[in-house]
């Protein structure tokens, strides 16, 4: 038996903390992620298990459907190259596996699944835009949920595929109005009935309905879905529907084609490269060091607490979370699995406040210095300038630092740009901000240990997540002051500079 997700608890900070006077709104919910400047155009696949996502994916470029069968919970991220390969990106690791299943080059079994495993194909629809295949959305919790709004908002396109005789659930309608108000692009594909597995890929999606009246049974299937959807989620009015069968692919190929050079058109014209600022950056006349000083150091200590508040508030949620499905729904056995999700999802959180705290701070601290408006191409001297600072502080080492729970319920550390990559569902583009990503993950050992007969104790389960939330809890509330003490320091540095010497020296 399964229950639906507990709410969320949202507790005011009773010292009225939480919001302190000057500083700007940190995102609270971890929602549909606009694309960045140098986010890649990409489209993610979704749908319920059985819809064929697999053979609609394997027919759209050209390749048997066992090529992209991938371990249970992770993506797949098929891009274009010359020479087919595979390789997994795992948690815990600086380097990928070269991917045979789930399986590593020398045979021995992967310590848990990838976040994601990369497939590189040479079909010449990979040139216009990789493809994210996303697990199933029938079981889509509320950390799963954030994570594919998350993928699908900086991919810019959605692909869902369902079969004739499946209906929208509530989740998954609950996503398709999220994306569709965001401004992504939806498209959907109907396939024949569902089934407990993907058929051989000779096996055509569509083609297993009986005819309808003398009327095409897929294009009934179509109007009849599309008008639940539109019952429900009426923005999406205007999205595309195709039928998953083979004959009808060139169509849906030619569609997300051109989707992608408007979309990548689009990006590009709406984020023109700004003009670099090489000149002379004068300081205000009267700006006091002490002033600027204490700014700092006050938006600083105010970020930090409200981050850290506010990840303790989204762990106790994640608590009360993964006791539910203990007692009612995964059990013992999927705790692994369950307990990632939503770490994950608690990273990209993480990650998004950190970065939207410090451009506050960068932002309102510069503009106190030089004046308002502030010239984007200042702004980045001064964003290298702290960048470069970082590494002159004790404090700043291994910024890039990946938490890891242990099976014994603690939390180890691995550093290494290569650590954080292997953490990510789906790698975004360049980042143009000061601190590296946060990033939280369980270790191959949790797995084993979940999995051991012996172990399916329903309290010995609800013990150790408590225990493993708390030692997360303590080790983010760590780095995210160590994080904001450096960002204080080099700022500070770099701007107190400016005002002793009258000019921007970055």
């Amino acid at each position: 038996m399964t229950t639906g997700p507990l709410p969320s608890v949202d507790v005011p900070d009773p010292g009225g903390r939480a919001e302190p006077p000057g500083c700007a709104p940190l995102p609270t919910r971890l929602g549909v992620t606009a694309p960045g400047p140098g986010e890649p155009v990409a489209v993610v696949v979704a749908g319920p298990a059985g819809a064929g996502r697999r053979r609609l994916i394997a027919g759209l470029l050209g390749v048997e459907a066992d090529t992209l069968a991938v371990p249970a919970g992770s993506h797949l991220l098929i891009h274009h190259a010359a020479v087919a390969t595979r390789a997994a990106y795992v948690p815990g690791y600086r380097e990928p596996h070269t991917f045979g299943g789930d399986r590593s080059p020398a045979g021995r079994a992967l310590p848990r699944p990838p976040r994601r495993v990369e497939l590189s194909l040479p079909d010449p629809l990979l040139r216009h835009f990789p493809m994210l295949d996303t697990p199933d959305t029938g079981g889509l919790g509320v950390a799963a949920g954030r994570v594919l709004r998350d993928a699908v908002g900086r991919s810019g396109a959605l692909l869902f595929v369902i079969s004739a005789d499946q209906a929208f659930s509530a989740a998954e309608l609950h996503l398709l109005a999220e994306v569709a108000r965001a401004g992504v692009e939806v498209f959907f594909a109907v396939s024949g009935v569902a089934t407990p597995a993907d058929p051989t890929p000779a096996e055509d999606p569509g083609a297993s309905l009986p005819p309808v009246g003398g009327l095409d049974p897929v294009a009934v299937s179509i109007e009849a879905h599309r008008a639940a959807l539109l019952a429900a989620v009426p923005v999406l009015a205007p999205a595309r529907w195709f039928p998953a069968r083979w004959a009808d692919l060139p169509d849906l190929r030619r569609a997300l084609v051109e989707w992608a050079a408007d979309e990548g058109s689009r990006r590009t014209a709406g984020t023109p490269e700004p003009p670099a600022a090489h000149g002379r950056v004068p300081v205000l006349p009267g700006v006091e060091p002490a002033d600027l000083t204490e700014l700092i150091d006050g938006r600083a200590r105010s970020y930090a607490r409200r981050i850290r508040q506010h990840l303790a508030l989204e762990l106790a949620n994640i608590h009360l979370r993964v006791v539910q499905e203990i007692i009612f729904g995964v059990g013992c056995a999927g705790l692994p699995q369950l307990l990632d999700r939503e770490l994950e999802a608690l990273s990209l959180l993480a990650t998004t406040q950190c970065d939207e705290a410090v451009r506050n701070m960068v932002d309102e601290a510069a503009t106190r210095v030089f004046g308002a408006p502030l010239a984007e191409g200042v702004r980045r001297r001064i964003v290298h300038a702290v960048r470069v600072g970082l590494a002159d502080h004790p404090d700043s080492r291994e910024l890039d630092r990946v938490l890891l729970v242990t099976s014994t319920a603690g939390v180890a550390g691995l550093t290494g740009a290569g650590a954080l990559d292997a953490l990510a569902g789906l790698p975004g583009g360049h980042r143009d901000e000061v601190l590296p990503p946060v990033g939280v993950a369980l270790n191959g050992g949790c797995w084993l240990h979940w999995r051991v007969p012996g172990n399916d104790d329903p309290g010995a389960a609800r013990s150790w997540a408590q225990r493993a939330l708390r030692e997360v809890e303590l080790e983010l509330s760590r780095e995210v002051a160590r994080r904001f003490e450096v960002i204080r320091l080099s700022l500070g540095a770099v701007l107190a500079d400016a005002v002793d010497h009258g000019i921007l020296l970055a």
